[in-house]
């Protein structure tokens, strides 16, 4: 039994480190799909979206597709760093407040203003913040150490050269690259490219995604059940997932097990779409109609070496690449994050694809993992202690647990086991890192 314990070391293989070696099965039975080598087939499927120019409002969570290089600097003038007085600092050498030094007030300078006039000797010019700087003034007064005065104003203080002065290009020089390719624009990146004049941006289109969750037990949220009837809950979860990802999702839901049904309920989706994602019906059972109506039209269906997630499918459907995952939920957003995310932002053109990472020391219980699979675990990460408490049990239908959760405990397939105290990798979701509490809070 392969045991880590504490004091030992043993995390995630390396991605490149024998992951065509495949787990030792019976002779009945093919072997399972190192989850490695499924991520790779999956990534195959999909091409990079077009690159196109689009208005910066409607950038937001896209994809640099080329350097952004600024053709101004930023500020483009020397302006004003506060509300005062622009004056020459030898003007004012000496000033304090008990021995303010008087000078004439001989403009008006606001944000803006469409003209300045240099600045006499032994003069103030009245300044507000971001107001282009007049010629021979090198510094500001703010207007806190002065009497306000507008004809003539008291300096009660003497600033150095410089003083309260942004200088042009202080931020940004011209011809700085200043947004590299791939990546990931939101407020600040979209401001910076605005405050240097950038009306649209070169960016990677959103990848199309049709999300097909199929099943004859499934209901609308709102409706009353009936026997034998649940919630649909992976279409809405999945369209979440591929909007986060930096996707333009659409459902396709309450799609019964039928195979004619499956067919027509997908077809008028399949000219826009990058890829289709289905959830349900690939396993071995009897009604596996996502199985049963594209297992000869393309599209391949194995057992990778992983938990939860285990069934899985994967291929092109009429052109259109796809991505099967189980119908469980936590099975479908597990497999999603491991397979189907770092493969649409790959496609989107984003530099980083994959979930942050972290190594964490693992909380409570020692926990038990299936010989040769590679386990997923709800966790609760704590960041100022750099501990981790898995949430929940393991069973792949419990999604109030992975609700409670902001990572992935990793498990390596070598590791039947894991003991308290002992260093784990963590695949953090996004969610906030929990900051406070002791080992018994999740």
């Amino acid at each position: 039994m392969a045991r880590v314990s504490p004091g030992e070391s043993r995390g995630r293989s390396h991605r490149h480190a024998g992951h065509h070696d495949r787990v030792a099965q019976d002779n009945r039975t093919p072997p399972l799909v190192p989850v490695e080598e499924h991520q790779e087939h999956v990534a195959s499927l999909l091409r990079p979206t077009e690159v196109t120019r689009s208005p910066l409002e409607e950038c937001a969570g896209l994809a640099m597709a080329r350097d952004l290089v600024a053709s101004i600097p930023l500020p483009p003038f020397r302006n004003s760093a506060m509300d005062g007085y622009a004056v020459r600092s030898v003007d004012v050498a000496g000033a304090s407040p008990d021995r303010p030094v008087r000078l004439p007030v001989t403009a008006d300078l606001p944000a803006g203003a469409p003209e300045v006039l240099p600045l006499a000797v032994g003069s103030a010019q009245r300044i507000m913040t971001g107001a282009p700087l007049p010629l021979g003034a090198d510094c500001v007064v703010p207007v806190e150490h002065t009497d306000g005065g507008t004809r003539e104003v008291a300096i009660g203080l003497a600033p150095e050269e410089g003083r309260h002065v942004r200088r042009a290009g202080e931020d940004v020089p011209a011809g700085t690259t200043v947004l590299r390719r791939g990546s990931e624009l939101g407020p600040a990146q979209l401001g910076l490219a605005s405050a240097l004049g950038f009306a649209e941006l070169p960016v990677r289109r959103r990848p199309r995604v049709v999300v097909l969750s199929t099943g004859s037990e499934l209901v609308e949220p709102g409706e009353p059940l009936g026997l034998g009837q649940i919630y649909e809950s992976n279409a809405v979860m999945l369209v979440t997932a591929v909007r986060e990802a930096g996707g333009h999702a659409t459902a396709v839901r309450f799609v019964p097990d039928d195979v004619g049904a499956l067919h027509e309920a997908v077809r008028p989706h399949l000219a826009d779409a990058d890829l289709l994602l289905t959830t349900g019906g690939v396993s071995a059972g009897a009604y596996e109609v996502v199985k049963d109506a594209l297992a000869g039209e393309g599209v391949t269906f194995t057992k990778v070496a992983m938990q939860p997630g285990m069934p899985q499918g994967s291929g092109r459907y009429r052109g259109v690449p796809v991505v099967a995952l189980p119908g469980n939920p936590v099975s479908a957003l597990v497999s999603f994050e491991v397979f189907v995310r770092p493969a649409l932002r790959r496609a989107a053109g984003f530099d980083v694809t994959d979930r942050p990472r972290s190594r964490a020391v693992l909380e409570g219980a020692a926990l038990s993992s299936p010989s040769g699979k590679r386990q997923y675990r709800r966790g609760s990460y704590h960041l100022e202690t750099g501990a981790v408490r898995v949430v929940g049990a393991a069973g792949s239908h419990l999604l109030s647990a992975l609700a409670e959760s902001n990572c992935l405990v990793e498990i390596a397939p070598e590791v039947t086991v894991v003991e308290p105290d002992t260093p784990v990798e963590v695949l953090l979701l996004g969610g906030p890192s929990r900051t406070g509490g002791g080992p018994g809070e999740n």
